[in-house]
């Protein structure tokens, strides 16, 4: 029987699954060959590293992280009968493709500095010519892997290592990461799970894309989550329409799925444009009737759920006539046609 390890890349002390083929592993870990004084630029790659340099005895190596993992059809995580099922028809099991709203190039600059990625580009271009025009042709499409997740056997995940460090080790002398916190530091494990992508689709591999599942809630998240619903219950829409703002610079992947867990993240922003309008409009707003979190919470998965409904053309009485009697505002259902999609504007008292 193949030896099977998934490597479970952490920065903390955490509960890990009790299936033995997972194992922990510290990205600062410094035995044996490994880049851990480079974290704050690499993240999790690290461990990727560390891996490639160190794991010796495994047939079929992975990563994955402490609070996300690759997950079977189930939605289980994968035990090693069903990964060496599926790599004997597929080459790699990574996350499923995600289709982004724009081209990956430009979201990249919506949230780092566009020089990154053009040195990639020029240094693809010097040492890995035969790479260059499909990098150029993706970079300009709409998908990327993402998380740097992915299980596969350890020669083709060596090829992969080496290919990705000839690039890095490239870009370490041409580029100066010169940035004042430590999310945007972290720009090589950022291009890492694009480059992921590019190298997948060069070598034409068989792919094996899955669900990923999340456990628990970053601990950022959630003390940005317990701040803003803290203000919105003073009433405070201004101060915490800021501070999401200023939350979102420091770390634009916060309304993420990855971080907000719970979706209530992308709540708050709804009750903040809700309450901002509605004080605009009526002098008074969804916060002067409902102030505590649950109150907040119900009001918005009721009205939510009445936008989906009317969307779908399925009945909506029900949910029209609760949110009339909770003081529900045509301001409201605005902001919840313009979260979800263009429905009919049927909102008459």
């Amino acid at each position: 029987m193949e030896k099977v390890k998934i490597y479970v890349m952490t920065h903390k002390e955490f509960t890990p699954p009790s299936d033995p083929i997972y194992v922990p592993f510290h990205v600062k870990t410094k035995i044996g060959d490994n880049i851990a004084e480079k974290n704050c630029y690499y993240s999790e790659l690290t461990g990727l590293y560390w891996v490639w340099k160190n794991e010796k005895d495994a047939d079929i190596v992975g990563t994955c992280h402490y609070r996300r993992y690759l997950l079977n059809d189930n939605k289980n995580i994968f035990n090693k009968e069903e990964i060496c099922h599926i790599l004997k028809k597929y080459d790699v099991i990574t996350t499923k493709t995600l289709d982004l709203n724009f081209s990956y190039y430009y979201g990249f600059g919506e949230n780092h500095k566009y020089y990154y990625l053009d040195e990639i580009e020029k240094i693809i271009k010097d040492i890995k010519p035969e790479y260059y025009d499909i990098y150029v042709k993706l970079v300009n499409e709409k998908h990327t892997y993402f998380g740097n997740m992915l299980i596969c056997r350890k020669d083709l995940y060596d090829k992969y290592m080496e290919w990705l460090f000839d690039i890095f080790t490239e870009a370490e002398k041409r580029i100066v990461v010169d940035e004042e916190d430590s999310y945007h530091r972290r720009i090589y494990g950022f291009i890492s799970e694009f480059l992921q992508y590019v190298w997948i689709k060069y070598n034409k591999l068989d792919v094996y894309e899955t669900m990923v599942g999340m456990l628990g809630e970053k601990a950022e998240t959630r003390e940005v989550r317990h701040n803003l619903f803290a203000m919105l219950e003073e009433g405070k829409v201004d101060d915490a329409k800021q501070y999401i703002l200023d939350a979102r610079k420091k770390r634009p992947d916060i309304l993420m799925e990855a971080s907000d867990v719970t979706g209530e993240l992308h709540i708050c922003m709804e009750i903040i444009a809700i309450a901002g309008l509605e004080r605009q409009k009526y002098g008074k707003s969804i916060l002067d009737y409902r102030k505590t979190h649950d109150e907040l919470i119900e009001f918005c998965n009721r009205l939510n759920t009445f936008t989906i409904r009317n969307i779908n053309n399925v009945d909506i009485e029900k949910e029209k006539a609760w949110l009339i009697d909770n003081h529900a505002t045509d301001v409201a259902f605005e902001v919840a046609q313009k979260c979800f999609a263009n429905a009919n504007n049927v909102w008459k008292k």
